[in-house]
Formats: C-alpha cells, sequence, structure tokens
C-alpha cells in the first residue's frame, strides 16, 4: 500500500524557533543538525545572536515563554528589528519521548515556519512599567498581611483575643490597642476605651478579651511584627505615589496629543474602599484615560480592579476580536474537550491571570451585596450551580461588559430590577413552554388554577 505524503505550506520563510533555558538559549533556524546555535544568558550574549540571526537571514522568531528568562532576548531582538512572538509552552508541546533542547528548539521553528504559532498577548511599554509597579505594590500587601498574621498569633499565644472582639485588628481600633499594649499599658478597660464607634462589640467584652498572660518573649515578637507591618505599609505609599505619577505623566502625554480629550465634571460614583485599597484618584484618571467612559458605574469594581485592568491591559482591549475571545483570555469561559461528539469537560482551566483574580474578587464582592441587577444574575447562577460558578460566570459577565464599554465607547446600561425580573420570567415562560412541546401534552392535561 503506497504512502502519501502531505507537505503543509510554508508561510514564515525565514523563522527562527529559540528554547529559552536559565542559562543557555538553543536558536534553529532550519531543521539540520548544523542549523542549531547555543548562546547564553548575558547581554554580549544576546548581541551574538542577533547576529547568527541576521547572518541566516532571519526576519521572525518565535520564542517559547519560560518563567521570566525569555524578557532580556525578547526585547533585544525586538529592538534589532526582528518580529519576535511569544508562544504559550502549552501549544508547542512535541511527541512524548523525545526531548531534548535541541529537538525543542527544531519544532517550535517548523510550527513557527508553518504558520502554526500565535503570539501571546503583551503590553505596551507603558503598561508594561505600570504593571510592574502594580505587581510589587500586590506583592507588599501579601507580605504585609503574613505580619498582621504573626501578630495575631503572638497575641493568641498570651490569650489577648483582640481577633474575636475587633473583626481587623490592623484597622483604627485595632492599631490604637496594639500601640497602646506596645507602650505598656496592661489594663484591659483602658485598652478597651479606645475602641471608636464602629466596633459593634461592647466595651465590656472586648475588656474581657484584653485579660491575659503578659509575656515577654510573645510581647517582642509583636513589636517586631508591627514595625515590619509599618515598614510595608510605608512601602506601599511609596508605590502609590509612584503609580500616581506614572499615571498622571501618561494622561498628560495623551492629552498634549490630542488623542484625548479634557472631560471636566466627572460623576463621582461612591464606592467603599478598604484598607488595601491603593490611594489615588483612579476614577478621575481612568474614566479620562477612557474617553469618558466610567468604569465605576459597574457593581463591584472597585479601586484594585480599575488599577488592575489599567497595568494588565491599559485600558485598551482592541485586540481582542470579541468580547468571548476576551473571557477566553482571561480563563474566565469553559475549556470545552469533545470527543465523538460528546462534551467530555467544560472545566475552566486554571490560569493566574491576575486580572481574572481580580475580576474574581469584584464577583464575590457582587455576591455579597443585597441589590443590584449583577447581584440577581449572582444569586441565580449561585442556586443552580453553587458559589463558585457563581464567581466565575459573574466574573466572565463583569469582563464581557468592560469589553463593550472600552471597545463601543458606550457607558454601563443598568437595567432596572423590574425590567430584570420581568425579562427573566419571560425567559422562564418560554422555556415552560418548551417543555410542554416536547412532552406533548395535551390543553385537557394542564390541570392546575391560577390566582
Amino acid at each position: 500500500m503506497s504512502q502519501k505524503k502531505t507537505n503543509l505550506p510554508v508561510v514564515n520563510p525565514h523563522a527562527a524557533g529559540i528554547d529559552i533555558g536559565s542559562r543557555t538559549h538553543f536558536i534553529a533556524v532550519g531543521q539540520n543538525a548544523e542549523d542549531v546555535c547555543s548562546f547564553g544568558c548575558y547581554t554580549a550574549d544576546y548581541v551574538e545572536a542577533s547576529k547568527y540571526l541576521k547572518a541566516n537571514g532571519i526576519t521572525s522568531v518565535a520564542m517559547e515563554s519560560t518563567g521570566s528568562y525569555w524578557k532580556g532576548l525578547f526585547q533585544h531582538l525586538q529592538q534589532d528589528g526582528f518580529d519576535v512572538i511569544l508562544v504559550n509552552g502549552k501549544h508547542t508541546h512535541n511527541v512524548k519521548g523525545r526531548k531534548t533542547d535541541v529537538l525543542d528548539c527544531q519544532w517550535i521553528q517548523r510550527l513557527h515556519s508553518l504558520g502554526l504559532l500565535s503570539g501571546s498577548f503583551l503590553p505596551n511599554e507603558f503598561t508594561a512599567e505600570l504593571r510592574q509597579y502594580t505587581r510589587n505594590r500586590e506583592h507588599l500587601i501579601e507580605q504585609a498581611a503574613v505580619y498582621v498574621k504573626k501578630m495575631k498569633q503572638s497575641l493568641i499565644l498570651m490569650n489577648i483575643r483582640l481577633d474575636v472582639a475587633i473583626r481587623d485588628i490592623m484597622g483604627d481600633s485595632g492599631r490604637a490597642i496594639v500601640e497602646a499594649i506596645l507602650q505598656g499599658n496592661r489594663d484591659p478597660v483602658s485598652l478597651a476605651s479606645m475602641t471608636n464607634f464602629r466596633v459593634k462589640k461592647s466595651k465590656e467584652e472586648i475588656a474581657l478579651s484584653l485579660e491575659g498572660n503578659w509575656k515577654d518573649e510573645y510581647l517582642f515578637e509583636l513589636k517586631l511584627s508591627y514595625d515590619l507591618y509599618n515598614i510595608f505599609q510605608n512601602k506601599i505609599a511609596e508605590c502609590d505615589c509612584k503609580i500616581d505619577q506614572i499615571l498622571q505623566q501618561h494622561l498628560s502625554e495623551k492629552l498634549a496629543t490630542g488623542k484625548l480629550q479634557k472631560a471636566n465634571n466627572i460623576p463621582i460614583v461612591k464606592k467603599k474602599t478598604n484598607k488595601n485599597a491603593p490611594k489615588l484618584d483612579l476614577q478621575t484618571i481612568s474614566t479620562q484615560l477612557a474617553g469618558g467612559i466610567n468604569l465605576f458605574q459597574i457593581e463591584g469594581v472597585s479601586n484594585t480592579t480599575v488599577l488592575t485592568l489599567l497595568s494588565e491591559t491599559s485600558l485598551d482591549l482592541s485586540k481582542f476580536p470579541t468580547a468571548k475571545h476576551f473571557a477566553s483570555w482571561l480563563a474566565l469561559s469553559p475549556n470545552n474537550k469533545i470527543s465523538g461528539g460528546k462534551v467530555l469537560s467544560s472545566r475552566i482551566a486554571h490560569h493566574n491571570n491576575k486580572l481574572a483574580q481580580a475580576l474574581r474578587r469584584a464577583a464575590n464582592a457582587i455576591g455579597n451585596m443585597k441589590t443590584g441587577k449583577l447581584n440577581q444574575f449572582f444569586r441565580r447562577i449561585a442556586f443552580r450551580y453553587g458559589r463558585m460558578a457563581a464567581i466565575t460566570a459573574t466574573a466572565r459577565k463583569i469582563a464581557v461588559i468592560l469589553w463593550n464599554m472600552l471597545t463601543k465607547n458606550e457607558p454601563y446600561k443598568y437595567e432596572e430590577s423590574v425590567v430584570y425580573n420581568e425579562r427573566l420570567r419571560k425567559m422562564q415562560l418560554k422555556n415552560i413552554q418548551r417543555r410542554i412541546r416536547a412532552l406533548n401534552i395535551q390543553q385537557d392535561e394542564l390541570n392546575f388554577t391560577t390566582m
């Protein structure tokens, strides 16, 4: 039996593939053994790699995204005029059992030459800079939370149950009490009197929680943790200043070039803020950058959500053709696996997308609300599939709303509860009618009365 060979057309004839390593990068300009060369990770090695690619007539390069090792070579090749794309490692898997650095780079080169690879979404220079500051800020918040946990542990070991009496020991009341303890105050009644009117527990119960055994080793640990917590808070404030400076500069440049019109009298939407929210006027800045579209009109969207959106996409969602593409990039769409006409799995793919995490937090906040269109949507999904599914579905809905607002330049269309309930009633009625037709129920079989 004769075998038929099918040759795929070469789309990128001057393509190269790079397998990124922590110390060595392998570059393939063809499929022969002599077409592979390795280079180190220093800047001088990047210069040699660029010369090697130019000498072989390469114009387009594909490389695999491996940690953060790709960034230096990627930026250097871009500056040298190469068309560089970054490829998801899941899209370049080769046959199992045949994995070497040489084969990997040749496999990437072959796929890229045949036009079978698509580049990942990468931010522009401004967004990349803002992203670095924002992610560093998030890291500082996480580290500060570690020392809040240590302070709680130190107080518990002294049987000081301030965490039971006060929800947040680093709120205004909690900080006042902790500072007084570190200054030597041990009187429970005196400490309890430092709480403000927002604390729901009575002064007597708070005083009971402040009776314990004051051991020096735990007080020493409490002091160190509190000092380190304050250091991290100061560094977070420095990050906020730097982020505000970058955003104001970017806004000024946009206004100077005429790409944006200065928006006056922006209607401010009041939002609750937590202590970790950035101390910036993000509502005014983001509304001007979005051409007058106020993203804070969406339920659940906070300062942190908008800052993450700015740092991850710079409010430019034009690279995503549709809202479905945007939701898929966020890994908020079902990852359908179909074989033999059957859906084997439709679970959401695991992805560490920072913006998706921010949208999930916004969706969770919507679930804790008592009113609103998105809250009704959240409750309807949660009743049928559970809270986790409702968080994912609501996060996807917010993503679709953001895409429509930013790409179509249209404000948030809030639907009144009465209109939403009527639309939902019509949908349910339509489902009931379809079910009746499917079961072939006759008129005389519908034996029920309506009030």
